[in-house]
């Protein structure tokens, strides 16, 4: 292990291990093109710093051997390459997370990917790290995968970057390529925002500038990696800003003890200073800084402490202690940059899920306003984001949050997307700034609100929302539970897939992206429908679980039923007399239910009607109309301001 050379380890082991207890940490990842080296150069940095085992090192020269890229020599890159799919092609795929450390720091590295498909990977390593090690070919100088990593390292706040030239024992070691590459990066470097970038020539292989000063490069007079690695100051960064914690947990172990934990996120707390709760906006004071190692008088940004307060303050998950004088800002609706990392395209206007600091709230994303080719830096006008897309998009919240931009505060301003049904994290997002016009829009007060209209219409307004496969049989059903409630007094209206794109979507077309738009729009008209007092039917395949959800998010407890008329494929396409199933068999038809897209039955409707079997649509119609009318789904609310009370 390292410094077992360390005299404190041999003379004076408490000593030695006070001095490690309190070492500093840095967080960094290796980043650049395929087979730049940056396995081999983290293999490196724990070979040369005594943190590989006997046993490790047996298997690293057999591997090497085995499997090795240098002709049998020490393949590093093994240390590092834990995924056999690694092993076998000599490239990075996952995250590879190692620690080492020093007489002066303890470290975290994440060996990141290189290849384009895995740029998520890069993100995820990126997100935590305080500095980059770039490495560069020097047989191939700087690369598109050289300036995407680049731009995602300043896009992320990252603001240390070593460039890390490598491989130069195969150029001669030549100054004039180590110097027309630096000049090379540093332009590039300035046109996306760092500015802090240091230039180190090495051979990760053979060790040249890792952890001495190589005599292979006499004209060289900067440090080496491990001595800048040791040296820059990143410690305090964070604690500068302005006092943040978002409450992780009420600690409430007795009537005699509340405390609320966290890591702190930005700034310092001191005992006995006033903080803030948002968004509530409640003030008290610190009277404990509570730790696993005893209690504090401060503690600083990157602890994780539980406060103690004066007052009893209704304080819960999500929520975040901020400093009195210095709160954040709280809003609901923000521009933002999404990194997509997700197989699946973005699909605007679908409701995910918003996870940022400790808080998990409903959103919903806009169709993109750009897309940054990360090559030219040029913005470019996209539908939606694809994988490793990267777009500045407006989000919106079901509610509003506190937040820092990205750019002042990482914890509060950083974000990750996940897929609601699968739980998947799907993007990371940075938050820009928030969009104020949410501020200066409000909803009208007016006197005939809905609940009068509803009763001048002697019923309850409710949306009967039909889905299932084209060919289920749908409209028929539906057109058939209008007229049954027509008859009986009822005032409906009915809002049809086919018609609808007549009109009101007749822009959109039949893409994944212009599905989830026209159900949005639907569901709005719907419950601008409702609000009117009428009752609404609405028949639309809406094939994904995600956005009929989305539809019945608009509603109150009871006024969206889900009508799932479920039909066998074979079913719907023998009733099929547009003949469409046919052309979508034969390709005519890209996108089309059942066929090349798929169809998510709903898991609970309130209605399910199966339609493939004997019982004529009308028989279908009228078990719709008795749930409506037994259950007293439509019935007017009886009250004092219904006209049609007693009758």
């Amino acid at each position: 292990m390292a410094h077992v050379r360390d005299d404190l380890l041999e003379h004076d082991i408490e000593a030695y291990l006070d001095l490690h207890e309190h070492k500093t940490m840095l967080r960094f990842i290796t980043c650049g093109s395929v087979d730049d080296g940056k396995s081999t150069l983290i293999g490196r940095l724990l070979y040369d710093s005594k943190l590989v085992f006997e046993d490790h090192l047996t298997a690293l020269t057999a591997d090497s051997k085995k499997v090795g890229t240098q002709n049998g020599e020490l393949d590093f890159a093994l240390l590092v390459d834990g995924l056999a799919a690694e092993r076998e092609q000599g490239i990075t795929i996952d995250v590879a997370y190692r620690f080492f450390s020093t007489d002066r720091r303890k470290f975290i590295v994440a060996d990141t990917p290189g290849h384009e498909q895995y740029t998520r990977n890069m993100v995820t390593g990126a997100s935590t790290a305080d500095l980059a090690v770039i490495l560069i070919d020097a047989r191939k100088g700087v690369l598109t995968q050289t300036r995407r990593h680049s731009f995602l390292v300043g896009l992320l706040g990252i603001r240390h970057v070593v460039v890390a030239i490598n491989k130069l024992d195969l150029v001669d070691y030549s100054e004039e390529v180590f110097s027309t590459i630096e000049a090379d990066y540093r332009t590039f470097a300035a046109e996306v925002g760092i500015t802090n970038v240091t230039a180190i020539p090495i051979s990760a292989l053979r060790g040249d500038n890792i952890t001495e000063v190589s005599t292979n490069t006499p004209w060289y007079e900067g440090p080496t990696l491990m001595e800048h690695l040791d040296t820059v100051n990143v410690d305090d960064e964070h604690s500068d800003h302005p006092f943040r914690l978002p409450v992780q947990w009420v600690n409430r172990p007795d009537l005699d003890f509340r405390g609320f934990a966290g890591q702190i996120a930005g700034g310092r707390v001191r005992v006995g200073e006033r903080i803030r709760v948002v968004p509530s906006g409640r003030e008290s004071v610190v009277t404990k800084i509570l730790t696993a190692d005893g209690d504090l008088d401060e503690a600083v940004a990157g602890l994780s402490v539980t406060l103690c307060l004066a007052d009893e303050i209704d304080i819960s998950r999500g929520d975040v202690l901020v400093g009195a004088q210095a709160p954040p800002s709280v809003a609901d609706r923000f521009d933002a940059h999404v990194i997509w990392m997700a197989e699946d395209e973005l699909l605007p206007g679908r409701p995910y899920l918003v996870k940022i600091g400790t808080k998990t709230v409903n959103a919903t994303i806009s169709a993109p306003k750009f897309e940054i080719d990360v090559n030219t830096l040029e913005h470019k006008s996209v539908p939606t984001l694809t994988l490793n897309g990267i777009g500045v998009c407006t989000i919106s919240l079901s509610q509003s949050i506190p937040f820092d931009p990205y750019v002042e505060n990482r914890a509060m301003g950083g974000f990750i997307l996940i897929d609601r049904h699968t739980n998947a994290t799907v993007g990371a997002g940075l938050l820009n700034e928030a969009l104020r016009r949410s501020d200066n829009v409000h909803w009208q007060a007016v006197d005939v609100d809905r609940s009068r209209r509803a009763a001048m219409n002697h019923q309850r307004p409710v949306v009967i929302w039909f889905t299932g496969l084209s060919g289920a049989g749908k409209s028929t059903i539906a057109n058939l539970v209008e007229q049954q409630l027509v008859s009986l007094g009822y005032r409906t209206y009915l809002l049809d897939g086919d018609n609808v794109r007549h009109g009101l979507n007749r822009d959109l077309g039949f893409t994944e992206v212009d599905r989830v738009e026209n159900i949005r729009r639907v569901a709005e008209v719907a419950r601008l429908m409702t609000d009117a007092g009428l009752i609404v039917l609405c028949s639309f395949i809406s094939p994904f679980r995600s956005d009929r959800e989305m539809a019945r998010e608009r509603f109150a407890e009871g006024e969206f039923i889900e009508v799932f008329v479920d039909t066998d494929l074979a079913v719907a396409e023998q009733r099929d007399r547009k003949g469409l199933y046919a052309k979508a068999r034969r390709g005519e038809l890209p996108n089309f239910t059942g066929v090349d897209s798929p169809y998510e039955p709903p898991e609970s409707p309130e209605i399910h009607l199966n339609a493939s079997g004997a019982e004529s649509a009308e028989v279908l119609a009228t078990r719709v109309v008795e749930f409506l009318t037994v259950e007293g789904r439509i019935a007017p609310e009886m009250s004092d301001d219904n006209p049609n009370d007693g009758q």
